[in-house]
């Protein structure tokens, strides 16, 4: 299955949601007369995270309707960006970084976490439909590597161990909690900060 090519079997049709309708009026009145036709990529994203993570072609339709602009369009964005998911990804999308701070410090044992627990192949919907994973450039949280993402959340400072109990969790129907997984806040250092340790007097000195 490719995520850059739209899938075989589509829905008959498509439409917002009364919460995906709210946010796309909200986004498209901050654009002045005549421009609204630029929130095209924040709508295809309200459509795909209302879709379970993927855009169907109903959905490019839609918003070309909704925008007043040509549906080719719409197509030509979505099949541009990588963000957009032309075919059904699962509830959980799962993105691995390897790119070279987190390959250096161990993504390929997440890689093969995934590969045990969810497919084998890529883009390939796991035996519930549940997830799938994939491969992925920088997600910008180099300091914690390795990381992933799985969907909007961040799992970071993981290792095969770890990767595997979050995999479980989430083929099971629940949330694991997302951030770091060896008890860091946000990006501080491995061992804990060493400075500014009177944290609230360094922020009055700001």
């Amino acid at each position: 299955m490719s995520l850059r090519r739209p899938a075989k079997i589509q829905p008959e049709n498509f439409k917002f949601t009364s919460s995906s309708l709210e946010a796309a009026n909200k986004i498209v009145s901050k654009y002045p007369d005549g421009k609204q036709q630029s929130a095209v990529m924040a709508l295809l994203y309200i459509a795909q995270r209302q879709n379970n993570n993927w855009i169907p072609l109903e959905a490019m339709k839609y918003i070309a309707k909704f925008l007043k602009m040509p549906y080719i369009k719409v197509y030509e964005v979505a099949t541009f960006y990588t963000m957009y998911n032309l075919s059904p990804v699962g509830k959980h999308f799962i993105q691995v970084c390897t790119t070279t701070p987190c390959m250096i410090r161990g993504a390929s044992k997440l890689v093969e976490a995934c590969k045990e627990k969810i497919s084998e192949n890529e883009c390939e919907l796991s035996s519930n439909k549940n997830c799938s994973w994939m491969e992925v450039e920088c997600l910008g949280a180099c300091v914690n590597a390795p990381m992933m993402q799985i969907n909007d959340e961040y799992y970071e400072d993981l290792n095969k161990e770890k990767t595997l109990k979050i995999l479980d969790q989430i083929l099971k129907g629940e949330t694991p909690k997302p951030g770091s997984y060896r008890g860091r806040t946000n990006n501080e250092p491995e061992n804990n900060r060493k400075t500014l340790m009177d944290f609230k007097n360094a922020q009055r000195s700001r």
